[in-house]
């Protein structure tokens, strides 16, 4: 299907309208009362409409809820769902302030159901009509580095978006992979030279062929730079200081308010689990862990203690005999990181940032990869790009390129965006996207050797 975006875009656009026009029919049936709201009717419904379509357009949006056909369809509905509850909360406290009296909730509840039932139903339409007139690429993989081919297994479980017919090494030269292109629908280019990579990116873009392309630590970095016209030759300034003052300020009064206001609404449940943490083994609530935050400042993160107490220094299994009873409550429902609130309070962290990492971790990644040390230069967060879009088996490597991706790329609506994302995140089992074993670069091209021998394509 050529032209996805533009159809997704309408097809945005159709379920806004129509959850627009049944948030008008249940303000009209029943939540309007002319004791209430009577200098706003006439022209000032049309106001409302406006308001709640604008409401519905941004969170959605900044909820990944219009990914049709690119995220998960569960991924897509249960965004979509967050987003409603968040806009009529919002909507019940703008009506109720606007009446200066409390609404009767009844009526928003139901309109919630009835745009969660509309919700499902477009989602699934048009879910049926990607699945029926789009199909996946047919793509020729280039890879540099042998290990860079297990990004194939990647895309695999993606099979409905990409589909990755060959791979090819760069060895066996530009003028080689130009002639497989002829019969391919894009390219994957995956840890290929700076060299080679320039040739082949400049032949795509010249024949429009689809490129899908991994970068590189220093691709990132210049991502995030500022473009300047002050000459005739382009300039770009790259930021290497992480955030501006003004931004670290904003940053900081977002992390306070939002934590202070957590902390309060959330203190009953914390109670119950530190007196439920008490009562079963009469050890400490908390647990505290050496971490590395901005500048490579180590503090003390907070946790809910969920396993004996002074149990040895090792990761924990689901199975692991050291976690307590309710450890394994706290640990699946990730209740055990709400302490952290308090960390971002005093300053230690932000709500959103690279995940702290444990000292001896640190000086293990760095002396591997010496950009670790990239991730330094902003605070470490509760959540972030790394947490929301990697997965538990996500290489090192890779997690720095999401870290600097948001640090580049940092806005105060980012941050916002991926607040309202970790709740999304909060309700998913945490998973390796279909590897339930380790496999080596030697392996898959065997695999695919095998293949070809067989006479498959």
């Amino acid at each position: 299907m050529k032209n996805k975006n533009t159809v997704r875009k309408i097809e945005s656009f159709i379920e806004l309208v129509v959850l627009t026009l049944v948030y008008l029919y249940f303000y009209w049936t029943y939540i309007f009362n002319w004791d209430y709201f009577h200098p706003m009717w006439g022209r000032g419904k049309y106001v409302f409409m406006g308001v709640y379509f604008i409401l519905n357009l941004v969170i959605i949006h900044l909820c990944e809820g219009f990914k049709y056909g690119i995220l998960r369809i569960a991924d897509v509905l249960f965004s979509q769902w967050i987003a409603i509850c968040i806009v009529n909360v919002v909507t019940y406290l703008q009506l109720s302030l606007m009446a200066n009296v409390m609404i009767p909730v009844g009526p928003m509840v139901g309109l919630t159901l009835t745009d969660f039932v509309i919700s499902g139903v477009f989602v699934f339409i048009f879910f049926a009509i990607y699945n029926r007139f789009s199909n996946a690429s047919k793509l020729l993989m280039v890879y540099g580095n042998k290990e860079s081919v297990s990004l194939k297994l990647k895309m695999d479980t993606r099979e409905d978006s990409y589909n990755i017919k060959k791979i090819i090494s760069v060895d066996e030269g530009l003028e080689n992979i130009f002639k497989e292109l002829e019969n391919y629908d894009g390219i994957v280019i995956s840890d290929v030279s700076a060299e080679d990579r320039n040739d082949l990116l400049k032949y795509c873009y010249m024949h429009e062929i689809q490129t899908y392309i991994t970068p590189k630590i220093s691709d990132v970095i210049i991502g995030g730079g500022e473009d300047i016209h002050q000459f005739d030759t382009p300039l770009v300034m790259i930021n290497t200081t992480g955030l501006t003052p003004e931004q670290e300020l904003v940053k900081r009064f977002f992390d306070v308010i939002l934590c202070v206001i957590a902390a309060v609404v959330l203190s009953p449940l914390m109670l119950i689990i530190a007196i439920a943490i008490k009562l079963e083994d009469h050890g400490p609530v908390f647990y505290k862990q050496a971490r590395v935050t901005k500048d490579g400042k180590i503090f003390d993160i907070l946790k809910f203690r969920s396993m004996v107490e002074d149990a040895e220094q090792r990761p924990a299994t689901d199975d692991d005999d050291r976690i307590t009873k309710v450890g394994h409550v706290i640990r699946a429902t990730r209740v055990d990181e709400l302490p952290q609130l308090f960390n971002i309070i005093k300053g230690d962290m932000s709500i959103v940032g690279p995940r702290p990492e444990r000292t001896e971790h640190v000086e293990k990644y760095t002396a591997a990869i010496p950009e670790f040390e990239f991730r330094s230069k902003v605070k470490g967060g509760l959540t972030g790009f790394a947490q929301i879009y990697g997965k538990y088996n996500t290489s090192a490597y890779d997690k720095i390129k999401l870290d600097l991706m948001y640090i580049e790329n940092y806005t105060f609506l980012l941050d916002v965006k991926l607040v309202l994302m970790t709740i999304r995140i909060l309700f998913k089992k945490e998973s390796t996207e279909g590897f339930d074993k380790v496999v080596s670069a030697d392996e898959i091209l065997a695999s695919l050797e095998q293949q070809k021998d067989n006479g498959d394509e």
